[in-house]
């Protein structure tokens, strides 16, 4: 029994906890009357006491160790040890001693586990203002009946605020949620980026610049926010709209999936109706206003756009999403890329390796691929080699050379015996161009790793690139040349996702941060620039939860 109570740092006073549990009232009353030992413990303690006497004669003979407790340590020393602990154990250390349990109460150990573990290094006692805007520290409160307002503040008291109130009640509670996120929004999709801003948690809706710079940095807004307004409870304010942050609600459905809802949708509304929330949508959405915009059919797909996803602003349902894996032999860097898809302007695709293949996976979707769907594979087994400058410029002789390429993975595949969708092939598309020639092209890739193994250029200087004419591209500042090129297939479909068929193209790698993809039948091109952001919280526990998170959203999509 005294082994049990210098493990868990309770006197001789006060009994071990684990006999009080098995005891009655009336049992564990009389046993604090009792020695603390028991006989066996007794003469085991005296033996030794007796060797160790003896041993003061004799030079010869082990010695036993001294006894240490953790209470005989200096409070500022328990400190220290406790600080180190994931905060998920402390409550557990709480419950061994009334020593540790008022240690405990020291707002330092939680504020260092608020800083390793989500990031807080803010000063609870020095803190003013944090992670909002000065009209949202103070909302005015108008008076109907006198033309004077007064201000009120909205931010909580900081001053008789602990970190272990924000630990527990905040950050702990609301962790799951943190990460990268997916909305079903129908066929647009999108990106949440769930993090610890400050002594917030706030939901960051990922946007693409503005078509067509596709170099441009990402724009974001935030979706709603969650902060400790009293010492003990949490509250969720909706960011949506334009009239400041106002009451919310944030539910989390099950494992890997959550919801919010707005409870005031009145502050989503704008004075001059839904002519004005339209401009204005336009304006951030686009950065041009409906009359810029002198394409018919890029005016009808915007307007449906905005019909659909207003639909959304009052609830919404996320699905978490991982980053890729990355690998050593990985063509470059896997990550997410901003890229252009013609009158749908600028989506957000993911880019993943998968043993000889590579895939790309929309984040953000259109009414033709929805977000999920898997838009273009790079089959990293077969290597394009371009012609010289003058005849990549001829659109027939980059089709002579795709197709033939296209055949020699058409017939491999039938040679191994898998399916022809297994290579991304689909069913066969209508020719973009002449009946191919019979003999080989010049230099096509014939397979193997050692294609993805070259070098990407020699001397690391790039091979001269240039569209072919009659290709059309959103942005005409492409790069003008390319480590290599491999062949891929790309998905397209008709409206509401019907019809769909993968056609040849070819994926053009520029550099470590972008990469092109020629579609042949469209005959048009797409540029796509890496979202340069740090996410938190965001990479894959393993790779088979990848893949199964892959599988997931596709299905979804379907």
């Amino acid at each position: 029994m005294a082994v049990c109570a210098r493990l868990c740092g309770v006197g001789p006073s006060r009994g071990c906890r684990r006999r009080q549990q098995r005891r009655g009232p009336a049992e564990a009353a009389a046993a604090d009357s009792e020695p603390d030992t028991d006989p066996e413990e007794e003469r085991i303690e005296a033996g030794a006491a007796a060797l160790a006497g003896a041993g003061g004669s004799r030079s010869a003979g082990p010695t036993s160790p001294p006894r240490c407790s953790l209470l005989e340590l200096p409070p500022e020393l328990l400190v220290e040890i406790f600080a180190s602990l994931p905060g998920t154990d402390l409550p557990s250390l709480a419950q061994v001693c009334t020593k540790f349990r008022r240690i405990l109460h020291t707002d330092t150990i939680w504020r260092r586990r608020c800083r390793e573990e989500y990031g807080v290094c803010e000063n609870l006692r020095k803190l003013e203002i944090t992670g909002v805007s000065c009209r949202d520290v103070y909302a005015k409160c108008i008076n109907p009946r006198v033309k004077s307002g007064r201000f009120m503040k909205i931010l909580p008291d900081y001053e008789h605020m602990e970190y272990r109130d924000v630990y527990t009640c905040l950050l702990h509670r609301y962790r799951h949620i943190l990460g990268l996120w997916q909305p079903d929004i129908g066929p647009y999709g999108g990106l949440l980026n769930v993090v610890v801003d400050g002594l917030f948690i706030i939901g960051w809706m990922y946007l693409p610049p503005h078509d067509p710079h596709v170099d441009d940095p990402m724009r974001f807004k935030p979706l709603f926010r969650i902060h400790l307004m009293e010492r003990k409870s949490a509250t969720v304010e909706c960011m949506y709209g334009h009239r400041g942050p106002h009451n919310g609600h944030v539910q989390i459905v099950k494992k890997d999936e959550f919801s919010t809802k707005c409870n005031q949708t009145d502050h989503h509304r704008m004075s001059g109706g839904r002519q004005e929330e339209f401009r204005t949508w336009l304006r951030e959405e686009w950065g041009r206003t409906l009359e810029d915009i002198f394409h018919e059919h890029m005016q009808e797909l915007i307007l449906m756009k905005f019909i659909y996803t207003s639909q959304y602003d009052n609830c919404l349902t996320y699905r978490r999403i991982y980053l890729p894996p990355s690998h050593p032999d990985d063509l470059i860097r896997p990550g997410l890329f901003k890229g252009t898809y013609g009158s749908h302007g600028l989506e957000i695709v993911m880019l993943s390796f998968h043993g000889k293949h590579a895939r790309g996976t929309k984040i953000t979707g259109d009414p033709n691929i929805p977000a999920g769907q898997q838009t273009v594979e790079i089959n990293l087994r077969h290597r394009i080699h371009l012609p010289d400058i003058e005849s990549l410029r001829d659109f027939n002789e980059l089709s002579r050379i795709v197709l033939e390429v296209r055949e020699q993975v058409r017939q491999e595949q039938q040679q191994e015996g898998g399916p022809e969708d297994a290579a991304g092939l689909g069913r066969q598309s209508p020719q973009p161009c002449a009946e191919p020639p019979a003999e080989q092209a010049k230099g096509p890739g014939d397979g193997g790793a050692e294609a993805a193994a070259e070098p990407p250029a020699q001397s690391g200087q790039g091979q001269p690139f240039v569209l072919p004419v009659g290709v059309s591209s959103r942005n005409e500042d492409y790069p003008r040349t390319c480590r290599m090129c491999f062949y891929g297939t790309g998905l397209i479909a008709g409206h509401g996702f019907t019809s769909p068929e993968r056609t040849p193209g070819v994926f053009v790698l520029f550099d470590e941060d972008r990469f092109g993809f020629i579609w042949l039948e469209l005959k048009s091109f797409s540029l796509y620039s890496r979202v340069q952001a740090a996410f938190r919280n965001a990479d894959a526990p393993s790779p088979q939860a990848f893949e199964e998170m892959l599988k997931n959203i596709q299905s979804l999509a379907s």
